[in-house]
């Protein structure tokens, strides 16, 4: 996002050891009353000189406890219409009146957290695109984090190691993956992974002639992450009785990534737009399709 949007400043400062991996960011979006209607978030950024100064929660915010930086959206312009009046600011984790608390997720780890912002001070300076862009600089950001929950390759590193479970776990004397039902939805899955990855190929086209990829960009979070749950689900299927375990049982397959992932994969089901927002999003800006109804006031 910083490469397309940011400032030469703000590349040349963060985008390097972005990559180096000696910044970890966390992404200041969802707030308690505004999940997936995020436009209508009340964290607030009030002008104090050449500063802002920021008041308000976040909440479901991945990795803020580990996290060097935040980028951040709050309401600058307290008048303008919802969508108008965001900005998108980024700073330290490290700046005074900032409070991070874990929230421990069914996994039995905190992947996630609430944070609260008491009079914290940025520089105007930090603010990414213009004032009141930030739902546009927020929409570019989710652009790319959806494509990261798509990686093809990770999904087919996930998907071989369900193909060797399969060929080392037994059901009534007979390799897992000689049982037909077994079997059968192994293969529907692969045909997904192999759909997912020529999609992949087709963004990598659009990406290389400077195109919008439209539609196939579109589907990557939907597909990516529905199709990784399904192969965790297999995978618990597959171990039978063993699948259950969790802990430190000594019976335990793969120190229990089978079973963590399983959870925390049904969570990003959720996390970063639901599979039903997913799906609004592809019928309305992909296909054409009517808005859907709002409810009267």
């Amino acid at each position: 996002m910083l490469l397309e949007l940011g400032t030469e400043e703000q590349k040349k400062k963060w985008v390097k050891p972005t990559l180096r991996g000696e910044v970890v960011w966390c992404q200041g979006y969802s707030e308690p009353g505004s999940g997936s209607d995020l436009a209508s978030l009340q964290t607030k950024a009030t002008e104090d000189g050449d500063d802002f100064v920021i008041n308000g929660q976040k909440i479901w915010t991945s990795t803020a406890h580990e996290a060097d930086m935040i980028f951040c959206l709050v309401r600058t312009e307290p008048d303008k219409p919802k969508h108008e009046g965001i900005s998108y600011l980024i700073f330290s984790m490290k700046t005074p009146g900032i409070e991070v608390r874990p929230l421990t997720t069914m996994t039995g780890h905190a992947e996630f957290n609430e944070v609260f912002f008491t009079d914290v001070r940025v520089p105007k300076t930090q603010i990414v695109g213009q004032r009141g862009q930030g739902w546009l600089v927020a929409n570019a950001t989710l652009k790319y984090e959806r494509g990261m929950l798509g990686d093809p390759a990770a999904m087919e590193t996930r998907f071989q190691a369900l193909v060797d479970l399969m060929r080392e776990e037994t059901v009534d004397g007979l390799r897992a993956i000689d049982n037909p039902i077994f079997r059968d939805r192994l293969v529907r899955l692969q045909a997904e992974l192999a759909a997912m990855k020529f999609n992949g190929l087709r963004l990598l086209t659009s990406a290389s002639r400077g195109e919008d990829p439209g539609l196939a960009r579109l589907i990557v979070k939907l597909q990516s992450c529905e199709l990784t749950h399904q192969i965790s689900a297999l995978a618990i299927d597959v171990m039978g009785e063993f699948g259950v375990l969790y802990d430190d049982s000594p019976y335990l397959r793969s120190h229990g990534s089978w079973q963590w992932g399983y959870m925390f994969q049904l969570g990003l089901i959720i996390g970063g737009g639901t599979a039903q927002i997913q799906k609004n999003i592809i019928s309305e800006r992909g296909l054409g399709m009517p808005r859907e109804p709002k409810p009267a006031k």
